[in-house]
This record gives C-alpha cells, sequence and structure tokens, in this order.
C-alpha cells in the first residue's frame, strides 16, 4: 500500500486513539516493556527481530521483508542496542539498522519514527555513544517525520555492570555517576510519542535522583545474594572522566521518573 493512501489509511486509525506499532528491538529490557505498556492501551505491537524474519543490519536484503512487515503501521520504535563499544563497529550497527528502517517506513508510507537515545552523548568520548550520536544524525535528516527521546541509564543497568568486567568471583564496575530510571517508565513516555506525533528531539528523560552506579551494582550484588565482590574502577581518558563527573546527568528541568532505585531493587 504505497504512498498517499498508506498514509490515508494510518490517518483514519487514529481517529478511534488506537495505533499499530513496530519495535525494532522488542526483546530488550525496554522493548519487553514497551510491548506490556502497547498492549495494556489496547494497541497492536509489531515485533522486529530476527526470531520473527527480521535481521535489520542485513542492508537491502531486509527491504522487502521490512516494507511488508510495516504494512498499515503508523509508528516504529527503533530501540534496538548493540555490544560494539568501538565508534567504527557501534556506527556501523546504528547506520544499518536506521537506515534500514527508514528505507521500510517510506516504503510502506509510516508516519513517525522514534529512537530511543541516552541522555550526554554530546561532545562523548565514547565510541557507544558517538555511534548513537550518527543514528541520531541519520534519524534527523531522514523523510520520515520523527521523535528522538533520550533517557538515562536503566535501574536495571547496575545489574549488566556485574557481568561486563568478570574475573573469578571478582566484578570490575566503572565509576560512574547517572539517574537511573525504571525501564517501565521509559517505555510508558515511549508509548505516549507513539501516540502522538512527531516533535522532534522530545525533553531529555531521567530518574528521580542521583546514583553512583558502582555502589548500585554492589546493592544488586548484595540483594541478589550473589557471591561476588564488586571492584570499582575509573576509567582513564576522557570517556571516563565524564562518567565519574555527572556529564552524563540531565541539563536543566525535564520529566522525572518516580521509582526510585531502592525501590526497584526491591521490588
Amino acid at each position: 500500500m504505497p504512498g498517499d493512501l498508506a498514509l490515508a489509511v494510518n490517518e483514519a486509525a487514529r481517529w478511534d486513539g488506537l495505533v499499530k506499532i513496530a519495535v525494532a528491538g522488542a526483546t530488550g529490557v525496554v522493548g519487553r516493556q514497551v510491548g506490556d505498556v502497547a498492549v495494556e492501551r489496547g494497541h497492536e505491537v509489531v515485533p522486529l527481530t530476527r526470531s520473527s524474519g527480521v535481521d535489520l543490519t542485513a542492508g537491502a536484503a531486509v527491504a522487502d521483508v521490512l516494507a511488508q512487515r510495516l504494512g498499515g503501521v503508523e509508528t516504529v520504535l527503533d530501540l534496538t542496542g548493540t555490544t560494539a563499544q568501538s565508534e567504527r563497529g557501534a556506527s556501523a550497527f546504528f547506520g544499518a539498522v536506521t537506515q534500514a528502517l527508514l528505507a521500510g517506513e517510506q516504503a510502506a508510507g509510516v508516519g513517525h519514527h522514534v529512537a530511543l537515545s541516552i541522555v550526554g552523548i554530546d561532545g562523548s568520548a565514547s565510541g557507544y555513544y558517538r555511534g548513537k550520536q550518527h543514528q541520531e544524525h541519520l534519524v534527523a535528516a531522514g523523510a520520515t517525520p520523527w521523535s528522538v527521546l533520550r533517557a538515562t541509564q536503566f535501574h536495571e543497568f547496575a545489574e549488566q555492570l556485574l557481568g561486563f568486567v568478570r574475573i573469578g568471583p571478582v566484578s570490575v564496575v566503572p565509576v560512574m555517576l547517572s539517574q537511573p530510571i525504571a525501564a517501565r517508565e521509559v517505555a510508558e513516555a515511549l508509548v505516549d510519542l507513539a501516540e502522538g506525533g512527531p516533535v522532534g528531539r522530545a525533553p531529555d528523560l531521567a530518574g528521580p535522583e542521583e546514583v553512583r552506579m558502582d555502589l548500585a551494582a554492589r546493592r544488586v550484588a548484595r540483594a541478589r545474594g550473589m557471591r561476588r565482590r564488586v571492584v570499582r574502577v575509573p576509567l582513564p581518558g576522557a570517556a571516563g572522566k565524564a562518567m565519574r563527573s555527572g556529564a552524563l546527568l540531565p541539563k536543566g528541568d525535564g520529566p522525572r521518573g518516580r521509582q526510585t532505585f531502592e525501590e526497584w531493587l526491591g521490588a
């Protein structure tokens, strides 16, 4: 259903308040929560995952499959991530995924592209964050009307840190100051954006309080009964300094989550 006809059908679907949402990264921490929130609100969710037959890194090979899968979709949410930490690897991943999604959206007449990004990535020396900047630039330059939501790290990140660098019973965790937020609250904000029109760069979303993530990782290990020693290490270079100094904290006013890290841990 190409072009104007698809857009007209999509617009008509909004009259009943319900939308058909495609989710790239539907099996991730936030992706699963987005699916739950969207279904609870009565929306239809289309997962875009390898397990559902869509490999977004496959370039032109995925174009036809993606265009078919996006038929009738009003909004695409890009929640994808990669384990690549180098600028080259992260940029290649986010570039391939974003270009594939934008091409499929144009073919299917999708009217809104929403990408999840990270607070504080501007000017960062982190290769991963530069990859996210590349993603944002491609989205802003694309033909699909767009929204980008930057959020701080999720509460779940503290537990993920325990597995990044493990040496026997020891977890090496970087010193990092963040303002973590519940993944569920990020999901709610993303579905809010999907229900509305494109806004460009949305206000940054952060949790209710600042937290040292190395200390949070220790709290997780203790609460989970893990026999694990957490060793905090200040990372060298500009990226490490930014993590320690609060460069990844939100600047100015903006929406704040409700659930604290301790409340999340207790739940």
